[in-house]
């Protein structure tokens, strides 16, 4: 990072902006072509736990590579400057980090998953359906 005034190290700090946060984008590539998606997401202190459909083009990135990156931010507003334009600025926190993405497909870790995803937003847990279970593919 250039500017390391600004940088967050804590750990804890870290883990309130990715708490703080409502959406998680998501960098892939395959064939050299990158490929960015917004995307729901949940947190457990250790992973980041996404969701998709059975087949897509994010599944067919994830087979080709499973490296990733991902961003995460919290509070953005635009700081306007009345008398300059190059003053105009943003205030946020972000975090973004790298890793290795992996499915999980045993039914127990499927669940924790969805509901890591589900307690992020909604603050609680969820029964999950056999036939939900079933079309969707959870993350890691």
């Amino acid at each position: 990072m250039r500017r390391k005034e600004k940088q967050v190290t804590s750990a804890k700090e870290i883990d309130a902006i990715i708490y703080r946060s409502e959406i998680c984008r998501l960098a892939m590539a395959k064939d050299n072509a990158p490929y960015m998606v917004p995307l729901c997401f949940g947190y457990d202190g250790e992973a980041i736990y996404l969701h998709t459909a059975m087949k897509g083009l994010k599944i067919d990135h994830f087979e080709a590579n499973p490296n990733v990156c991902f961003e995460l931010e919290s509070g953005a507003r635009v700081l306007p400057a009345e008398a300059m334009a190059c003053k105009w600025s943003f205030k946020y926190e972000s975090v973004i980090g790298f890793g290795t993405i992996s499915e999980l497909v045993d039914p127990a870790e499927k669940t924790y998953g969805l509901n890591q995803i589900m307690h992020h937003y909604s603050g609680k847990e969820w029964p999950f359906r056999e036939k939900e279970m079933k079309k969707t593919r959870v993350w890691r």
